[in-house]
């Protein structure tokens, strides 16, 4: 997965998930950390609100809250280099590739096999001919 610094919120949470699923590996920059959720929070007379936090994400094995003015931190750092880009490059996804690729190299998909399709019909014509 590709992350920056300009994913917050989900863009924070998504890959924070990835990683704890073990989906794969996260390549690019520390993404900013803003996670905290806001719910019902009461209008005001006047058409203003208050607000405060009600949830973030926490870290159950470790005990300790996560994500939240930290951001997710890369497996891999690649800054995106402006030059580059110009010209039509991607550095955080071309070694995004190499890395998916590589780890295609590593573990490849298994061959999956299909069964014979079921002859239904001789159990059939047995059933009729009353022999079963």
């Amino acid at each position: 997965m590709i992350i920056n610094e300009s994913a917050g919120s989900g863009g924070d949470a998504m890959p924070w998930y990835f990683r704890r699923a073990g989906v794969g590996k996260l390549v690019g920059t520390r993404t900013w950390g803003g996670l905290v959720g806001m719910a019902g929070a009461p209008p005001l007379i006047d058409g203003g609100m208050v607000s405060a936090p009600s949830s973030a994400i926490y870290n159950p094995r470790s005990g300790e809250w996560e994500v939240e003015n930290i951001g997710v931190a890369p497996d891999i750092e690649v800054e995106q280099d402006p030059a580059l880009v110009r010209k039509g490059r991607d550095p955080q996804l071309e070694k995004a590739v190499e890395v998916v690729l590589e780890d295609l190299r590593n573990n490849p998909m298994p061959t999956l096999r299909r069964p014979r399709f079921p002859n239904h019909r001789a159990s059939s014509q047995e059933l009729m001919s009353g022999s079963k």
